[in-house]
C-alpha cells in the first residue's frame, strides 16, 4: 500500500508483540533476539516483504496500522485471494471506539482489494487486537494450544519402530490426513472451507511435507502393520542458528483407524530423533479441544507453553 510502519507504535505495543514469538515461553531464550526475529523488529521491516501490506486509519487524532500479507499459494489452491492479518499496531492510549472503527474500515479496504478470505493467529495475550477484529465481525474459529518438552536430553521411554515415510508414499500420507477430519482445526470449524476444501488441503500439505516441505515424516515400521499414521516434523534450523539452540516442532499428524495407539509412539519418536540430533526442544500445537492430545503430552511430560486464537473474515461488503 506504500504506507510506512510507525516506529512509535511499534514501541507502544513492545509488551504484546513479545507474544508473537513461538518460543516466548521458552525462558532460557534470548528475548531481545525473539523481539527482533517475531515482534518489534518483524513489525518494523514488515513492509520490506513485495506481499506485505499496511492498511493505516487515523480517527480523533488517533492512528491505528493493520499489518498484513498477501498468501499467493493459498490464493492459487483455493482459487480466491488469501489474506492473513499478522497484528495491529496503536497505542496505549486508543480507544476500543476506535479500534472498533478501525477494524471496520480494514475490513472494508479488504474488500476493495478483492478478498475472498482473510485469517489471523493470534496470541492470547494480545486481547485487543482479537476485540477490534471481533467487533468488525470476524468470528472465532479454533483456539490452540502449544506444548513443550525441554527435557529432550533426558528423555526415557520405550523405543517404537518408525521410518522416514518414502517419497513414493506421499500421495498415500495425504490420503491418511484428509481422512482423519478433526472438526475443530480451523479448515473443518470454518464454513468458509465448504465441502471436502479442508480435507484437501490439508491432504496436499501431507502430501508436500514427505516430498521435502517438511525435515522429516516419521511412519510406523512395525512388521505387518499397515501404514495408517503419520508425523511430520520441521527442525526450525533458521531460528535454531539465530537463538543459539535447537527445536523440532510437529508440523502435522494424523492417524487412521489401523494405527489406533499411534500417536504417542510417533510422538515419543520425535522426542528421541530431537535428542539423537541435539536438540533442546520438541514444539507441538493442537486444538484446545484435542484430550487425546493432552493425554499424550501428558504421559510424555510436555507442559503447556501457550495459548493462542485463529479469527477469519469472508464477506467484506
Amino acid at each position: 500500500m506504500g504506507t510506512a510502519v510507525k516506529a512509535k507504535l511499534v514501541a507502544a505495543r513492545a509488551e504484546k508483540l513479545f507474544f508473537y514469538s513461538p518460543y516466548n515461553f521458552l525462558r532460557k531464550l534470548d528475548v531481545a533476539t525473539q523481539q527482533e526475529l517475531f515482534g518489534t523488529g518483524a513489525a518494523l521491516h514488515y513492509a520490506a516483504d513485495a506481499n506485505h501490506r499496511v492498511f493505516e486509519f487515523e480517527h480523533e487524532g488517533a492512528t491505528v496500522q493493520f499489518l498484513y500479507t498477501f498468501l499467493p499459494w493459498d490464493t492459487d489452491f483455493f482459487r480466491a485471494p488469501v489474506y492473513k492479518v499478522f497484528t495491529a499496531l496503536f497505542a496505549d492510549d486508543t480507544s476500543a471506539t476506535t479500534l472498533a472503527a478501525a477494524g471496520n474500515a480494514f475490513r472494508q479496504q479488504l474488500g476493495q482489494e478483492g478478498a475472498a478470505y482473510c485469517f489471523a493467529e493470534l496470541p492470547a495475550e494480545d486481547t485487543r487486537v482479537a476485540q477490534a477484529l471481533g467487533d468488525a465481525g470476524w468470528r472465532l474459529v479454533e483456539t490452540r494450544l502449544t506444548y513443550f518438552h525441554d527435557g529432550v536430553a533426558a528423555f526415557e521411554q520405550p523405543r517404537y519402530p518408525v521410518r522416514p515415510a518414502r517419497p513414493e508414499e506421499a500421495a498415500a500420507i495425504g490420503r491418511i490426513s484428509a481422512a482423519a477430519r478433526n472438526e475443530y482445526d480451523r479448515f473443518h470449524a470454518d464454513q468458509w472451507f465448504a465441502d471436502d476444501q479442508g480435507d484437501r488441503f490439508l491432504a496436499r500439505y501431507a502430501a508436500a511435507a514427505v516430498e521435502g516441505y517438511c525435515d522429516d515424516v516419521l511412519v510406523p515400521a512395525e512388521p505387518g502393520l499397515p501404514v495408517d499414521s503419520f508425523l511430520a516434523i520441521s527442525d526450525l534450523q533458521a531460528h535454531g542458528v539465530s537463538l543459539s539452540s535447537g527445536f523440532s516442532r510437529v508440523v502435522l499428524t494424523a492417524v487412521g483407524p489401523a494405527n489406533r495407539g499411534w500417536h504417542l509412539k510417533l510422538v515419543a519418536e520425535t522426542v528421541q530423533r530431537a535428542r539423537q540430533n541435539g536438540a533442546e526442544y520438541v514444539l507441538m500445537t493442537t486444538q484446545a479441544t484435542n484430550r487425546a492430545v493432552f493425554r499424550t503430552c501428558e504421559k510424555l511430560n510436555f507442559r503447556v507453553g501457550g495459548c493462542g486464537h485463529v479469527l477469519a473474515c469472508s464477506h467484506f461488503n
